[in-house]
């Protein structure tokens, strides 16, 4: 279906695009502005929660994990649910669990922390991200990039607008306190919100894929399986590396003497950065493809983690934070471009899950292990090291992948696709 452009000249395909998707991206980026606040409320009271269960940093690292990689898992499942009963009552579920998950975990007890981040990961930010991520990207296509950054941008509207509020909490009220309030105010916010949810548009022109051979059974000589496996290992590779400022950030800062207020609001800098950024590293995806978005976006992250281990004055720590910020928040929201540019719309409900769910594990693994390496050093540069390592992992796949499915063109092959 195509339509006359203006002044009768050469047609262009119509689009699903319209002001009503602009409404719906902006509707999702207030409503995950609020859900991503619970992920920060472990990071933000990191040190007075080890200190109130007596129990190591990597434990409580352990309950945040237990969050990342429960959304990644949980999002396969409850974006196939969205598919069968609507998104609508999907993130209604969601926003019910990640309020039970919360309070669950404001009990005091390690098994509670565990348990409660573990639900409100798998079924709470499970069923408000992933189907959310795939719900918008049906209502754009031209501008798809730019719009699934917007959205994505509400996990660091979130790292703006809580940690400083969130460290204040915790300094007059207690970590419980807070947990079990934040829980409230999902509830009372996001349950209204689902209710603005519409059904997506339907696609009006059909998707060519460039580098698919007849019948699909190729993407760039490979099966389109194995290319699915390279993206989650690079996936789960770059975001070892991206969680361990995100989880430890407040804790570094004040193991090496730096003031909680001053820390909370290095947090909050940190996502700034990544917000603002965000936008362009969407609109440079819609201009040159989300794999080579993916490469640069992760060269960045690259040069930004490796400061940290350089760098322990306040200021230089600032600068370091924004740079950091700057250089992986265009890397997730671009898979899920390049998700949507390499496979079938059809198969965007299990793919685009999957690869966040292997992207979150790598999350969890990070925060862990980056607790870990503390708890055995008394310090975090192995931890900054090893994020290195795996990031330059990343760099190698995604390489690969750029030159067998683009031929090193820089022009985004996939413009065109729906």
């Amino acid at each position: 279906m195509d339509g006359p452009s203006p002044g009768g000249g050469p047609t262009r395909p119509a689009s699903v695009e319209s002001k009503a998707s602009w409404r719906t991206a902006w509707l999702i980026l207030a409503i995950l502005s609020v859900s991503f606040g619970s992920s920060l409320l472990i990071v933000v009271g990191m040190k007075p929660i080890q200190e109130s269960l007596g129990t190591d940093r990597s434990m409580v690292a352990l309950a945040g994990a237990f969050l990342w990689v429960g959304t990644g898992a949980g999002g396969i499942f409850m974006g196939w649910l969205s598919d069968r009963i609507g998104v609508r009552a999907t993130v209604a579920i969601g926003a019910g669990m990640i309020a039970a998950g919360l309070v669950l975990s404001s009990l005091g007890w390690i098994w509670s922390l565990f348990v409660g981040h573990a639900l409100m990961g798998l079924f709470g930010n499970g069923g408000v991200y992933p189907p959310l991520l795939v719900y918008v990207s049906r209502w754009f296509d031209r501008r798809r990039g730019t719009a699934i950054a917007l959205i994505s941008s509400g996990q660091y509207v979130a790292g703006v607008v809580w940690p400083a509020l969130f460290e204040r909490v915790i300094a007059s009220l207690g970590w419980q306190t807070l947990m079990a309030g934040f829980g409230v105010l999902v509830l009372v916010t996001l349950l209204p919100a689902t209710l603005l949810l519409r059904p997506a548009p339907l696609p009006v022109v059909p998707q060519h894929l460039p580098h698919v051979t007849a019948g699909g059974r190729r993407i760039g000589g490979m099966h389109p399986n194995l290319v699915q496996v390279l993206l989650c290992v690079a996936g789960f590779c770059c975001c070892i590396p991206m969680s361990v400022p995100q989880a430890h950030l407040v804790a570094f800062c004040t193991d090496i003497g730096i003031s909680p207020t001053t820390s909370a609001t290095m947090l909050s800098v940190m996502l700034a950065s990544a917000f603002i950024a965000r936008q362009a590293w969407g609109a440079l995806a819609d201009r040159i493809g989300g794999l080579r978005t993916i490469m640069v976006g992760s060269a960045c992250q690259a040069l930004a983690i490796s400061a940290f281990s350089l760098t322990q004055d306040e200021a230089g720590l600032f600068a370091v934070s924004a740079a950091f910020g700057f250089g992986f928040s265009g890397i997730i929201p671009a898979y899920s471009v390049a998700i949507r540019d390499i496979f079938p719309p059809s198969e965007a409900s299990w793919r685009m899950p999957l690869t966040l769910f292997t992207a979150m594990s790598g999350m969890a693994a990070g925060s862990w292990f980056a607790g870990f390496l503390y708890d055995q050093f008394g310090y975090y540069a192995p931890a900054f090291t090893t994020g290195i390592v795996f990031n330059i992992v990343n760099l190698a796949i995604i390489g690969f992948l750029v030159v067998r499915l683009t031929g090193g063109r820089w022009a985004n092959p996939y413009a065109a696709a729906g």
